[in-house]
């Protein structure tokens, strides 16, 4: 499982859910465009909040394992 960073209170009581796509990036080790890239295909499963892109954490949890 990925284990968020410790950060504030809010952090403490409730595990976060999804991460920015900068940080699905760095947790699968390839660059941020080509992470783009690949959330615009559909490859990284990806939520779009406004400007926002937001890969939820059991999904990139599942492409980890290769379930996905």
């Amino acid at each position: 499982m990925i284990s968020p960073k410790a950060g504030d209170d809010d952090e403490r009581h409730f595990s976060r859910q999804t991460y920015r796509l900068q940080e699905a990036a760095k947790i699968l080790g390839i660059g941020r465009n080509q992470a783009y890239e690949a959330a615009k295909r559909g490859e990284i499963p990806s939520i779009k909040v406004g400007k926002r892109v937001l890969v939820p954490r059991a999904a990139l949890e599942r492409l980890l394992r290769g379930e996905a």
